[in-house]
Order: C-alpha cells, then structure tokens, then sequence
C-alpha cells in the first residue's frame, strides 16, 4: 500500500459519503484532491463509474419517490449536451471551465444566503438549460451535478424526492458520458484498474452516508447541499 493509494483512498471514501448522504458530490468532493494523486483524465473516468454505480443503487431504493415528468426536461437537455462535453474532456483544458463553474457555485450560495435565490423556475427551458449543461459540464470535467442540484433547488420537491430525482436523471446522465468516454478512448485499462483497487473504500463511504441520510430533515438538507456547493465553489475558483 502506498501514501498515493491511502490517500486516494480516503479522498474517495470521504466523496462516497458525501453521495450516499446527499445523492450527488462524489466529483465535486473528490476532484478537488485526485488531481495531486493521478492523471486528471483518469479520475474524472473513475468518478464516472462509480457516480453511476451509486446512483443506480440509490435509485432502487427511492424509485417510488421519483417524478418522471419532472426531470423529462432534464433528460432531453443532458442527451444534447454530452457529446461536447466529451469532446472538451478529449481536447481542451478544464482549468477555466472549472472556474466558471466555481463563480456559478458561489453566486448561488451567496444568493441563497441573502434569500435572494429564487424559488421557482417554471417552465421547459430552464429544466432543458439545467441538463445540457449539466451533460456538457458531467463530460468535460466530471461535475454535472451543479446546474441540475441549483435548478432541483428551485423546485417544490421533498428532501427524498430531490434526492430521488437527481438519481434518475444521474443515471441516464453518467450513462451516456462513459458511452462518450468510450467512444473517445477515455475508458483505458490504467482507469478500470484504479476504479477495482479504490472499489472497496468508495461503497463503504457510500454506505455509510446512505444510512445517515434518513436522520435528515429538509431544512437541514438544503443547508447542507448549499455549503457543499459553496465549498466546492470555493475550491474550484482557487485550483482550477
């Protein structure tokens, strides 16, 4: 076992838990740190995986509080967004989108604190809006969840049935990026070594976090999701 490995292994245990208590964070917990520890391309690949192996596992559990057409939108704009997302993945460098997505985190937050973040968006457009960038972000940096978790904000939705939703829609969402992935030559054998020696810490975090989720309630979940939001925000602005 090296320092390397140990350390990734707490990164990713730590971004598990985050996952399985909120529904979403495992990339924006961990990419602040897997950078230092491995190829950037490659945690982003790694992240992938298990982001979409949680989120089926969770979707199992909550499916009976999922709102199809609710995230209908959601969907059709993710389809549509993805593939230029993974083409920047392939071909351009993520610092200045991580960035902006960083400026975007923190403008929420600070709005929500002000009580200024709205609390509605009704119509197609803004959920369409939320899931393409959503698949152009997921593919290109390994992030989709801010635009989808900032919209699903806006939303009269229940703690469970956000949770629920993001879910269903990070299904599909992460699906189609590893298909991209794929299809780009993303998918090396070096990123299925990593993800099976990191397999282990990553469900135990997820466990644990999916088990403390129940002693939640909605007013503690929104704060909650709003300062992860606000520190990963923070972390983006400053790395890059």
């Amino acid at each position: 076992m090296t320092f390397a490995w140990a350390a990734g292994a707490g990164v990713i245990a730590a971004a598990s838990f985050v996952m399985g208590l909120a529904g979403f964070g495992i990339a924006l917990v961990a990419l602040a740190f897997l950078p230092y520890l491995m190829a950037p391309a490659d945690a982003i690949v790694i992240l992938t995986i298990y982001a979409l192996v949680f989120a089926a596992v969770l979707l199992v559990q909550l499916r009976r509080d999922v709102e199809p057409r609710a995230i209908a939108a959601l969907l059709a704009g993710t389809l549509a967004g993805t593939p230029l997302g993974v083409w920047g993945l392939a071909a351009l460098p993520a610092s200045a989108l991580n960035r902006l997505i960083g400026l975007m985190l923190v403008v929420a937050c600070l709005l929500e604190a002000r009580g200024l973040y709205p609390r509605a968006l009704p119509g197609r457009g803004w959920a369409l809006a939320a899931g393409a960038a959503a698949g152009v972000i997921g593919g290109a940096v390994g992030t989709p969840g801010p635009p989808v978790i900032l919209y699903a904000a806006t939303q009269r939705w229940s703690a469970r049935a956000i949770k629920a939703n993001l879910q269903a829609f990070f299904v599909v969402n992460q699906g189609v990026i590893l298909v991209g992935y794929w299809w780009a030559g993303l998918l090396t054998r070096e990123a299925w070594s990593l993800t099976a020696s990191y397999a282990v810490p990553a469900a135990a975090g997820a466990v644990a976090g999916a088990l403390l989720f129940e002693r939640v309630d909605q007013a503690r979940f929104r704060l909650m999701v709003f300062l992860l939001l606000l520190a990963s925000g923070l972390v983006l602005l400053v790395r890059g």
